[in-house]
């Protein structure tokens, strides 16, 4: 997960911030001139837990990366592995709402699980 804590980071807009570059590698392996996506997801919180999980996908063609809008807390379900997950690698994390994840290109991952409350999700891929 990417992060800027720990890093002085650049001035911006007249001295009011602090701009954090090249947080996460965006990457595009599809061929052609694929375009970036930009696109928000609203995700429904799961209110049932143990959760089950019954899907994993993945984007062997380009990273795809989730920054959340209204700092809610979230799940995020990852494994290796290459035409099938290898869930010997399975691997959970329980995310705060300042936190944005960013999947490499083939990485299984289930989709956004929303915890406390709806989420919404700045998509890019």
């Amino acid at each position: 997960m990417a992060s800027p804590h720990g890093q002085p980071g650049r001035p911006a807009n007249q001295g009011t911030a602090r701009r954090f570059d090249h947080l996460a590698a965006i990457e595009n392996l599809r061929p052609g001139q694929a375009a970036l996506n930009v696109s928000v997801f609203r995700c429904a919180p799961r209110s049932s837990f143990p959760l089950p999980l019954a899907l994993l996908e993945k984007h062997p063609g380009s990273t795809q990366a989730f920054v959340p809008m209204n700092a809610r807390r979230y799940l995020v379900v990852v494994a290796l592995g290459g035409d099938r997950p290898d869930l010997t690698t399975l691997a959970a994390f329980i995310a705060h709402g300042a936190q944005g994840i960013t999947y490499r290109p083939g990485v299984w991952h289930h989709p956004m699980i929303a915890l406390d409350a709806e989420a919404d999700f700045v998509c890019l891929v």
